[in-house]
């Protein structure tokens, strides 16, 4: 349509969109619509709207305004200009005057229509919500296009009107009385003016549009049936008949489309929004924040990961244990350097027979040597010694060999201690390494699911946002992830509450929930830490399929001051829940401390992002260096998945778990060391599904071992849960508690700890 060339093309250039096709589609139009003469003025006036745009830098709005560039002004001063300018080559009128300010007025106005309206089409697929503004000015926009089919008609059928009627049987449709009513004003005035039809048509138009929306409740047919009763009821008041102002046919025609548009398209509008900022500007922030995280991260990761393999190569080239024969032979010339007066000085020296060598390999096979080694090797090689004979002499000669003999051995015991150190020092080097590789591990998952956006939740983000701010909930940022069982994670962060005000968690979790389209509950929420005391966290999640009720006992061994069990419970940051059980060597203080640090070292390691094969390595590690001699402890863990419905459990060292559903009995057992025996964990790992009324029992070996009838410790156990009837999670620890003791005339033998676990499905 010619008169809206400039301001199409405007608009276009205002959100980015590429204009080159569509400028020369303008020039088509404004040579069909005014000839030669308006292609002049158009190319005039277009030069100069581009000139002052290069010379004058437009302001830029925000990436996510529709209008991301104010270029208004410049449409409105190079279109008066130009007229200003016809006027001084062919005369001057103030009628030509005023058409000139009125013609730069109208283009100024479609401009911003067009502006407004373009992001509805060219962003329809991304845009999750739009403003009554926006939705009215692309209805606008699209009626201004179908009166380019002027009186173009198929089977008799005016092709504008019908796909007018249809705009507005569509709208109603969906978005009711409102939105119908103000697209039927819209269309009516683009068809009566611009399409130079009746006046009439403006009021036929709203009001077929607002009965429509209004018998929207009833579907489809209503809103057609409410289009045509607008258009009869009208054309009575005005023509005081039932002569149609919109002929019945094309109405008939738009309702066949309207019944062939699929039930599910969706058409969301937000009416309270300022200039469609869809997206807080903070988020884009927060975006760089979380980048400039993830590179800090990958090169702590890979820092840590070069520590590591210095140590490695270190360890690796570290004295080895078997060239201890070498230093053996150094340190014994040194030693004998002294004793040159001594009779085997010169067999020992200048070893040409290779008696040291001997010597050495007799020393690793008995641990010390002689005086009758040495002269037994002595003779071997048909060197004697002589002057046994004369007492004197064979003083001097005992004494030589007892002195040679006490060096070697010294030599020997202290060469001995210096390896076993280098060699401990080689494996803490190798442990050392492990641990910083699993730690470098560790944080390039942490990056990795920082950085991982799933861009499907991009859409939901922007959505929630949306109607967050529609309800005055004023959210800074948020963060969406998916997990691989399919559990959503959402993080929100919101100013920190008025006090006595709630900060609208019932209404939040309502519209995750509806736009995820699964139930999203309130996991916990952070607030007011010391550094960030205006900003709360609220974590959310998918609500949990199961839940679970613990039950626990304990008693500590007979006389001692405290017991070496040590159990914790908590839910992770996945919304897993774990359950970990340890049991320290002994009893006291001492295995207390171990296996407090076991447990608390895994909780934390689970809730830092580390993976359970990582953490449990660097347990194991971190206890085999720094515990003390025969110090360690066994790990028992559980981790349930209470939303996917499965459960994993990980044991070493620890006792068998005991899975109890009615009668049956699953026994999952563990035959490998305890934490920080070996330099390398051996660790057995087990799944299985959750089910309804399963009952999950963990317990320490002081349950296990208190029955001396059974070889087979835990058929005991599992005979008491076949037979107990209750289902009580405390009771089923206390029974099984009070059993162990009992087994030893009242008196705990040992540190005892059982935990009972119930699954119920919600």
């Amino acid at each position: 349509m010619a008169p809206f060339g400039l301001a199409i093309f405007a608009a276009a250039l205002s959100n980015g969109i590429p204009t080159g096709i569509i400028y020369i589609l303008t020039l088509i139009g404004t040579l069909i619509g005014f000839g030669g003469q308006g292609v002049l003025t158009y190319l005039l006036t277009s030069f100069v709207f581009i000139a002052m745009v290069l010379i004058i830098k437009p302001w830029y709005e925000e990436e996510y305004k529709s209008e991301r560039r104010k270029l208004g002004k410049y449409v409105l001063i190079a279109t008066i200009a130009v007229q200003i300018i016809q006027m001084l080559f062919r005369g001057f009128l103030l009628y030509d005057l005023f058409l000139g300010i009125v013609t730069g007025v109208v283009t100024y106005i479609f401009y911003k229509i067009f502006a407004n309206s373009l992001i509805v089409i060219s962003e329809f697929d991304i845009k999750k919500a739009f403003t009554v503004e926006e939705v009215v000015g692309a209805s606008l926009l699209i009626s201004v296009a179908t009166c380019a089919f002027g009186e173009l008609s198929i089977f008799g059928f005016d092709i504008k009107t019908v796909l007018s009627i249809f705009i507005v049987l569509v709208l109603g449709w969906k978005k009711g009385i409102l939105i119908g009513g103000t697209a039927g004003i819209t269309i009516g005035a683009v068809l009566g003016i611009i399409g130079n039809g009746e006046p009439a048509l403006i009021a036929s138009f709203a009001v077929s549009g607002m009965i429509a929306g209004f018998l929207s409740r009833f579907g489809k047919i209503g809103v057609i049936l409410g289009f045509i009763a607008g258009n009869i009821l009208l054309a009575y008041v005005v023509n005081g008949n039932t002569v149609s102002i919109i002929y019945l046919k094309e109405i008939v025609i738009a309702s066949l489309g309207l019944l062939l548009v699929p039930k599910n398209i969706q058409i969301n509008i937000q009416d309270f929004f300022d200039k469609n900022l869809y997206l807080p500007v903070g988020m884009s922030y927060t975006l760089e924040d979380k980048s400039d995280t993830v590179d800090k991260l990958n090169t702590m990761s890979e820092t840590i990961n070069e520590m590591s393999r210095t140590y490695k190569e270190n360890a690796d080239t570290q004295y080895d244990i078997t060239s201890g024969k070498e230093a053996f032979i150094r340190e014994l010339e040194l030693k004998l350097e002294k004793q040159k007066e001594n009779i085997l000085y010169e067999d020992l020296v200048n070893d040409e027979g290779n008696i040291t060598s001997d010597i050495y390999e007799t020393l690793i096979e008995n641990g010390e040597i002689t005086k009758e080694d040495i002269l037994k090797l002595l003779e071997d090689r048909n060197e004697y010694v002589l002057g046994f004979e004369d007492f004197d002499t064979n003083m001097k000669i005992e004494e030589d060999i007892k002195t040679v003999a006490r060096y070697i051995n010294e030599i020997y015991k202290i060469g001995k201690i210096n390896n076993l150190w280098k060699q401990k020092i080689k494996e803490n080097k190798k442990v050392i390494s492990n641990q910083l590789e699993n730690v470098s591990k560790a944080i390039n998952s942490v990056a990795t699911a920082i950085n991982h956006t799933s861009k499907d939740l991009e859409d939901e983000k922007k959505e929630i946002v949306l109607i967050c701010k529609q309800r005055e909930i004023e959210i800074l940022d948020i963060d969406i992830k998916k997990e691989k069982n399919k559990r959503y994670i959402i993080n929100v962060y919101i100013a920190s509450c008025k006090e006595n005000e709630k900060c609208k968690i019932e209404e939040i979790e309502k519209i995750i929930s509806k736009v995820l389209k699964t139930e999203i509950v309130l996991q916990r929420e952070v607030c007011g830490r010391e550094e960030e005391q205006n900003l709360c966290k609220q974590i959310y999640m998918s609500k949990d399929k199961y839940s679970i009720q613990i039950g626990i006992a304990s008693d500590k061994k007979n006389g001692s001051p405290i017991s070496g069990d040590y159990s914790n419970q908590t839910r992770l940051d996945d919304g897993k829940y774990l359950i970990a059980l340890s049991d320290g060597m002994g009893s006291g203080p001492d295995a207390r401390k171990s296996s407090q640090i076991a447990v608390k070292m895994l909780t934390r390691m689970l809730a830092s992002g580390f993976d359970k094969d990582t953490s449990m390595e660097l347990i194991n590690s971190s206890m085999y260096i720094n515990s003390k001699e025969d110090s360690y402890a066994t790990l028992d863990v559980a981790i349930l998945d209470l939303y996917a419905g499965n459960m994993e459990f990980m044991k070493n060292g620890a006792c068998p778990t005991f899975i109890k559903n009615k009668r049956e009995i699953h026994v999952l057992k563990s035959i490998s060391l305890p934490a920080g025996i070996l330099e390398n964990i051996d660790m057995v790992v087990y799944d299985k599904d959750l089910n309804d009324g399963d009952i999950i029992v963990m317990c320490t070996d002081g349950v296990l071992e208190s029955n001396m009838e059974y070889e087979n410790k835990e058929v005991w156990v599992k005979n008491m849960l076949e037979e107990m009837e209750t289902d009580n999670v405390q009771k089923i620890a206390n029974i099984l508690l009070k059993e162990a003791i009992d087994n030893n005339f009242g008196n705990a033998k040992d540190d005892m700890t059982v935990i009972a676990i119930k699954v119920k499905k919600n």
